[in-house]
């Protein structure tokens, strides 16, 4: 099982990437790279998720010990990002929740990407009607 440092060591090292490159792309220095890669330090949420763009992973891949895949979540992604932008942290938490959740639908058949991509952009759009009728009932919290 490989941790969030061999994580990062290994793909930026197939991304052919120095740690001063991949700190200049995610906006931190050679000295935190070297720590996330020695130390196990972690970044805050949106430098992980910068660190993921740039080392073309996923931050499921990161944050989670026991996935092995680096394009595991990819697919899904976009969308919790989205989310974030619009709502913040807890509703991209949520969001995560749902397309997870709903994912396990795919489980035992096979579905083209287009076909899971319009999956999550449907259950997308729903979570996000929710919150905008909830905001408009409830006010901005």
């Amino acid at each position: 099982m490989k941790t969030f440092s061999d994580k990062i060591r290994e793909a930026r090292i197939l991304c052919k990437l120095t740690q001063e490159e991949l700190g200049n792309l995610i906006g931190v220095s050679k000295r935190a790279v070297l720590a996330y890669e020695t130390e196990g330090v972690r970044p805050r949420h949106n430098v992980k998720v910068k660190l993921a763009e740039a080392l073309r992973v996923s931050v499921d891949y990161l944050d989670r010990d026991d996935i092995d895949d680096p394009t595991y979540g990819l697919e899904k992604s976009e969308y919790i990002e989205e989310t974030r932008g619009r709502f913040g942290s807890r509703a991209a938490h949520e969001m995560e929740f749902l397309l997870e959740r709903n994912a396990a639908l795919f489980a035992g058949g096979h579905l083209d990407q287009e076909a899971k991509d319009s999956f999550f952009e449907a259950v997308t759009k729903a979570y996000w009607a929710a919150k905008e009728e909830a905001r408009k009932t409830y006010g901005r919290k």
